[in-house]
């Protein structure tokens, strides 16, 4: 029963967080939270290790859903390697500050989180109508990228050091929760950096994969794994992962992310209270 129950979650998770860029972290984390108030099997959970199989189970997601995007030329590499000299020192202090939460704070914090960001899918579309493509070309400390998507050329420009700072405290909610931070980091790469949507989340997944491994490495060190629940959600993981990038493709995604917000709202309120 185990088996199914993690397979399940793993597999649920990855694929709502690979198909919008997610991670995942945003449905594994609350269903364990909600599974260890009702069942005993799960009287292990806690703060600590709930993040710490999150961001292992990320890396299985992230590698998955990358290797798929790869394959249809979607990631840009470089950007995300930029991005990630932020992001990955954000994760390690998001770890550090994790190991001082317990696990009523930490419910309370987790619930304002998915309101707050429940809250800024309903407000992106309305934000991203502001994004407009910036004629930075030979500006220091800024970068011009171009790709060619399904036949069409896109250009974006972003300031390496604005990307840097977002990219920190966006690694930091991370490395703090266990979620990968795609909801904030797709949606500053499309409204601040230009980015095409079909480029951003891509990206983003590729981002998480990476500063997971720094994350979960820091938890494994701290001895926080519960290896005998987190190898149980891996295969579903991966398997969510591939899923996820595969319809990302193809799939008009307004309905699902209505689905996740109003989802987040109802996990977020019954988490504050």
């Amino acid at each position: 029963m185990m088996l199914i129950v993690m397979l399940l979650i793993g597999l649920a998770s990855a694929f709502m967080g690979s198909l919008v860029g997610l991670g995942g972290g945003l449905i594994f984390v609350p269903s364990l939270l909600f599974l260890s108030k009702f069942s005993e099997s799960f009287s292990w959970v806690t703060p600590q290790n709930v993040v710490a199989m999150s961001l292992l189970i990320m890396i299985f997601t992230g590698l998955s859903s990358t290797l798929t995007y790869l394959k249809s030329k979607r990631v840009d590499i470089y950007s995300g390697l930029i991005f990630l000299t932020g992001s990955i020192p954000g994760a390690l202090v998001g770890v550090w500050l994790n190991s001082y939460v317990n696990i009523n704070s930490f419910e309370l914090y987790f619930g304002i989180l998915m309101l707050g960001l429940a809250s800024l899918f309903f407000v992106k579309d309305y934000l991203l109508q502001f994004a407009t493509a910036r004629n930075t070309r030979g500006k220091k400390f800024y970068v011009h990228r171009e790709f060619n998507l399904t036949g069409k050329k896109v250009e974006y420009s972003y300031s390496i050091i604005f990307g840097v700072i977002i990219s920190f405290f966006v690694g930091m909610i991370s490395g703090l929760f266990g979620i990968g931070g795609g909801s904030l980091m797709v949606t500053a790469m499309i409204l601040f950096f230009s980015f095409p949507a079909h480029i951003a989340a891509p990206t983003s997944m590729f981002m998480i994969f990476v500063s997971s491994i720094v994350s979960s490495s820091a938890h494994v060190v701290a001895g926080n794994v519960v290896w005998e629940y987190a190898l149980l959600a891996v295969p579903g993981a991966w398997l969510g992962g591939v899923l996820g990038a595969k319809i990302n493709q193809t799939l008009d995604r307004q309905v699902l992310e209505w689905i996740l917000r109003i989802l987040m709202i109802i996990i977020g309120i019954r988490l504050i209270l």
